[in-house]
Parts: C-alpha cells; sequence; structure tokens
C-alpha cells in the first residue's frame, strides 16, 4: 500500500478525463505531505487509469489525465 493510495482512489472516482490539482489539494487528499518521492509514486497512478502530464513547479500544480487505452 502507497503513502498515495487515498489520493489514487480520489482521483479514480473523480471521473474526469483530465484536471488539475495543486499542491495543497494533493496534500489534503492524500492526507500525506507532498514531496520528491511523488516522482517515484505518480507510476502507481496508471493501474487507476490515469497518469500524471505535466508538473508545474511555478504554478504548484499537477495536471492528471486519463490514459488511452
Amino acid at each position: 500500500m502507497s503513502k498515495y493510495n487515498q489520493l489514487w482512489n480520489w482521483i479514480k472516482e473523480n471521473g474526469a478525463d483530465s484536471f488539475k490539482l495543486t499542491f495543497a489539494e494533493i496534500e489534503k487528499i492524500a492526507g500525506v505531505p507532498m514531496d520528491h518521492s511523488f516522482l517515484t509514486y505518480k507510476k502507481e497512478l496508471l493501474e487507476y487509469g490515469y497518469q500524471v502530464t505535466k508538473i508545474s513547479m511555478k504554478e504548484q500544480t499537477v495536471l492528471f489525465e486519463r490514459k488511452d487505452n
């Protein structure tokens, strides 16, 4: 079980084709601080049908998109 499982489940339930979350929103949903390990854990999201397509350090946002099957 990953520290980001709560986030991955939230994303799957969201169901949108693409959406953007701020770092603060991610931390609130996940219940853990977002740190550089997110880059490693983001691969797990593919199992939930989504992928991270852009991380903006300037805007402090992450863009998520439903992956093509």
